[in-house]
């Protein structure tokens, strides 16, 4: 395995600065896997999110006496929402990469759910209580009841928790504008 220092990492170019990345073949893509010490993400953290590093320690308090439950409800809401890549790694100088070649999934996309799980004889991957008719190359996930499709095809159908989401595959990429769309107007703050 070779290591290299980064020297920058940047989260989610657009799609042009991403493609001159490619072109130049100086760029590597990262998997979002993450090593490090608690010590330096703590000193990280502490240095770019003083906030979010001072709820933290209430936090590890609250595991210290076992009210880890009561700890997570109090504090939990008072996090800020943002990733790891934007609160910390796009300001990162001590960055130590390693270089591997190997498949990657991003499973955090609903996309991805194809990979990993079976496909019915219409290349639906139905996961839950699920019933198609006529239906075909479709992501359906149903938590808690029963979710019919008739006729639709290539759709991420989604039920689970109170809220349905129905979106053509190839704008899967949009789901998180939906989620910020529906936290601006104030009427799903619960939503990732």
């Amino acid at each position: 395995m070779q290591f290299k220092k980064a020297v920058r990492f940047v989260e989610k170019p657009d799609a042009e600065t991403a493609q001159t990345y490619l072109d130049t073949k100086l760029f590597y893509w990262n998997s979002g896997m993450f090593i490090w010490s608690v010590s330096t993400l703590n000193k990280a953290f502490d240095l770019h999110c003083p906030e979010m590093n001072r709820l933290m320690d209430e936090l590890t308090d609250y595991a210290v006496r076992g009210e880890i439950t009561s700890g997570m409800e109090k504090t939990y809401p008072a996090l800020g929402k943002i990733s790891i890549d934007y609160a910390l790694m796009e300001k990162a100088d001590n960055i130590v990469m390693a270089c591997g070649t190997f498949m990657w999934d991003d499973v955090g996309s609903w996309p991805a759910l194809e990979g990993h799980f079976p496909q019915d004889e219409s290349g639906n991957t139905l996961i839950g209580e699920c019933e198609q008719i006529d239906s075909k190359n479709n992501i359906i996930y149903s938590k808690g009841h029963v979710t019919a499709v008739i006729g639709a095809d290539n759709l991420i159908i989604v039920q689970a928790e109170g809220v349905t989401l129905v979106c053509p595959k190839d704008r899967a990429q949009d789901i998180k504008q939906m989620v910020v769309a529906l936290r601006e107007k104030g009427t799903r703050e619960d939503l990732l």
